[in-house]
């Protein structure tokens, strides 16, 4: 249901009914009059990661020492999957495993997609989707001699049902489609997308780094084959926090899916250290080296907390928010361009604005305190992180950039 709010509903009003309003008060720097509305990009960090990490430097790692292995770390990428797996994504256990970069597990499925569907030449790909999931598709396609076929979606928008079936053949291997697009914020129907995929004969991987933590997901129910997602936008991870990978338990089940980076810790036996590789069982098949057990422990802070939220409250919290922003853009932004769908149904947890002048706009913004995120050639992008912005800071924000432009 969509939420409306008019264009000038008091913002501090709005905190004060918030129901969420105390949660902020958990994440550092919450207390200063900084604006922050770039959580999609970084979150900010939870007081308990700062007594979590010295706690865990002094106890767990060097308290325990090697023998943290067999206690708690090993098994970390799979435990914590599966929590984000039942908290955000709508995926029953074992089909989800912490680990690497979103740019590493990017190429770790899109590889495995190919792999799996040889007699097919095709990974579709639209040309506004982050540059790191087209630079990985055209590098696939290179190494493995495939062709790409792009799909060009309206630049307030993403892609639709009605852009992706015409592209759609015999050929098709996968689909790359970022769940909420980087610039604009369009949410994709993912279960029309993934019906439409399976009807060609292809498999659907979703990027939901803009999406985890900030709209429900039902990656079993929509028949999702392949997903990945990074954790230090809503799921406040921390910078170079590791992401998180999700494979359909169909094609683990199956054999179809096959790591394409074979190492020591996705073995079936990996403290035998045998002399050839033989996959794990499982989601652990997914894993390669070492897991990030450091980076893992802001992470499973917010996981906690959005446990406790759950994902509807956090929704609706982020609806409200971006609904309240562009009620304040049309206010007192006439002359700037949304750039974003104004339906809720149809965006996820931020907008973009246009005008010829943002990108000075947003390095003057910087120096002032107010932080948003500017995207290329002239857009900002106002990310609301539901459980950390606060009503008013989206007001500051958008009369900030009123100011700068008068």
């Amino acid at each position: 249901m969509t939420t409306s709010i008019p264009a000038r509903a008091d913002s501090a009003q709005l905190d004060a009914t918030d129901p969420l309003a105390a949660h902020r008060d958990l994440f550092i720097g919450s207390e200063t009059d900084l604006v922050y509305l770039d959580g999609n990009s970084l979150g900010r960090p939870l007081r308990s990661t700062a007594e979590r990490l010295g706690t865990f430097v002094a106890e767990e790692w060097g308290g325990r020492l090697i023998r943290g292995w067999d206690e708690r770390w090993f098994d970390l990428p799979r435990t914590l999957g599966d929590r984000i797996g039942a908290a955000l994504l709508g995926a029953a256990p074992g089909q989800t495993a912490v680990g690497d970069s979103t740019t590493v597990l990017l190429y770790k499925m899109v590889r495995a997609a190919v792999a799996a569907h040889p007699e097919r030449r095709e990974i579709v790909v639209d040309t506004d989707n982050f540059p790191t999931d087209r630079y990985i598709v055209e590098g696939v396609a290179r190494e493995c001699g495939l062709d790409v076929v792009w799909i060009t979606p309206d630049h307030t928008r993403g892609v639709t049902p009605e852009l992706l079936a015409p592209v759609l053949g015999e050929q098709t291997a996968l689909v790359l489609v970022s769940h909420v697009a980087y610039k604009s914020g369009f949410l994709a129907d993912g279960p029309a997308l993934a019906e439409l995929t399976h009807a060609a004969g292809g498999w659907l991987l979703l990027d939901l780094s803009h999406s985890t933590g900030s709209v429900p997901l039902e990656l079993d129910a929509w028949g999702v084959d392949l997903a990945v997602g990074c954790t230090y936008k809503y799921l406040n991870g921390g910078p170079g926090a590791p992401a998180f990978g999700y494979v359909a338990a169909r094609h683990l089940d199956s054999g179809a899916f096959e790591q394409p980076i074979q190492g020591w810790m996705g073995a079936a036996e990996p403290f035998r250290m045998g002399p050839s590789y033989e996959p794990a069982p499982g989601i652990r098949r997914l894993i390669s080296g070492t897991p990030p057990v450091l980076g893992m422990l802001a992470l499973e802070d917010m996981v906690g907390l959005i446990e406790s939220v759950g994902m509807a409250a956090v929704r609706a919290q982020s609806v409200a928010l971006t609904e309240h922003a562009i009620a304040l853009v049309d206010d007192v932004l006439p002359e700037v361009e949304l750039r974003s769908p104004r339906p809720s149904a149809e965006r996820g947890g931020h907008i973009t604005i246009g005008h010829p002048r943002m990108r000075e706009v947003t390095a003057a913004l910087w120096r002032r305190d107010v932080i948003p995120d500017f995207r290329e050639p002239d857009a900002l992008r106002i990310g609301l992180s539901p459980l950390s912005t606060s009503f008013v800071e989206v007001e500051a924000g958008i009369r900030a950039v009123r100011d700068l432009l008068d």
